[in-house]
């Protein structure tokens, strides 16, 4: 697949809330996720599917998510970015609130190999 094929793939799965069968089909078993800040006690890199599916499978144990709405892809060579707004409640504090965050995605090889979350973190 070409980067605008799998663009267009990663934001139809995720517009359908299938964002396991993404990454799934779409990233590469060594991929990269790097996010702007983690979790106590967390690494804001992780390399591997598992360790971005477990990334995952976290978020979702522990966050209500409300909505999810997702702009783009913008494609640059073997780079796209993706929008994402989320409204969401922690459920550690109940606390629901809106945030938006870029994530720029690198393809290698048909797949994706790396994925940086851009965000702000308050402060």
């Amino acid at each position: 697949m070409t980067t605008m094929e799998i663009a267009n793939k990663l934001v139809a799965l995720c517009r359908e809330g299938k964002g396991e069968e993404a990454q799934r089909l779409l990233y590469a078993e060594n991929a990269v996720s790097v996010e702007a800040g983690a979790p106590p006690g967390q690494d804001p890199e992780v390399k591997g599917l598992a360790a971005i599916r477990g990334k995952s499978e976290w978020w979702y144990a522990n966050h209500e998510v409300h909505q999810v709405t997702i702009t783009g892809p913008w494609p640059h060579g073997d780079r796209f970015i993706v929008g994402f707004k989320i409204d969401v409640t922690p459920k550690a504090t109940g606390q629901r609130f809106q945030m938006e965050e870029m994530a720029l995605y690198t393809i290698a090889d048909g797949k994706i190999a790396r994925e940086e979350f851009f965000y702000h973190m308050g402060g």
